[in-house]
């Protein structure tokens, strides 16, 4: 199985679910789990591949597995998820008998059609991560601060790129160096403080966590810029810079308004989350 190691994982939307996608070379992945979840509607999407595997034991051939770099590392390395191209996506759908099949080809169509107008024209994935956020009741402010934080974040792994980091577990440990730093707990904790698991955490920030790991690594990567740092060991040191400069920040905020800038708070539905105040 070929190993893809990838900084950005695009969500898309199936009848209000996300099926997270990755591009590469011009070709789009769809992670295995998130569309047998989709056709299967069970919590245990796992289990059911496993069973699929088994059934079919060439169904696994053609995905590859893409690394998720803003993931934490764990112990056994950073999270690894089984993706598909559309042939594979197309033979998942013809191994399980769903309702939803034919309603998952089409959209499956539209999303191919989409990514050919965003390459024609970058402004239209502007625009559409723009109208994803409204309809997920994201205010304006929020997402305004979403999209200047996720270019501050790319201009950092370009320098990080640039400068010898390699990308997958060295981005990873980067980044949650600098994370850990401003907001006093890792990657890691922080989500399990906001109850998620799979979900991209800055997609679930408050406006204020949003400035702050902005900040943060803003000032990363101008101190390594500065320095001109190169390599893995020695671009840990503007991290943990960089970090306490926002550190600090969220520190005089906290003591002139009594509140942590780190909280409990999501956009996950509303049965299962504390929404935020917009």
């Amino acid at each position: 199985m070929k190993k893809i190691i990838q900084k950005n994982i695009h969500p898309a939307v199936f009848e209000s679910k996300e099926v997270r996608r990755v591009w590469k070379d011009e070709q789009c992945f769809f992670v295995v789990e998130d569309v047998v979840q989709v056709l299967i509607e069970s919590s245990d999407s796992k289990q059911y591949i496993q069973k699929m595997k088994k059934r079919d034991v060439e169904l696994g051939q053609g995905w590859v597995q893409i690394v998720h770099t803003l993931d934490v590392p764990t112990v056994g390395g950073l999270q690894k998820m089984n993706c598909a191209d559309l042939q594979g996506v197309f033979r998942i759908i013809q191994s399980i008998s769903s309702p939803k099949a034919e309603p998952f080809k089409q959209w499956l169509a539209k999303v191919g059609q989409e990514r050919i107008e965003e390459m024609q024209n970058p402004e239209i994935a502007l625009n559409r991560s723009r109208e994803y956020w409204q309809k997920h009741g994201r205010s304006e402010k929020w997402i305004q601060q979403r999209m200047m934080g996720q270019e501050t974040r790319n201009k950092l792994t370009d320098y990080w790129k640039e400068s010898g980091v390699k990308e997958g577990e060295e981005y990873a440990i980067l980044t949650n160096i600098i994370h850990s730093e401003w907001a006093e707990v890792s990657i890691k904790d922080h989500k399990k403080i906001k109850g998620l698991k799979s979900q991209n955490l800055r997609d679930h920030m408050s406006e204020a966590e949003l400035i702050f790991t902005a900040l943060a690594e803003l000032s990363t990567r101008q101190i390594a810029e500065s320095g001109e740092i190169v390599g893995f060991e020695d671009n840990k040191i503007p991290a943990r810079r960089g970090g306490k400069i926002a550190k600090d920040a969220k520190l005089a905020l906290e003591e002139k308004t009594g509140k942590k800038v780190v909280n409990n708070e999501n956009y996950l539905p509303p049965a299962k989350s504390k929404k935020l105040i917009k």
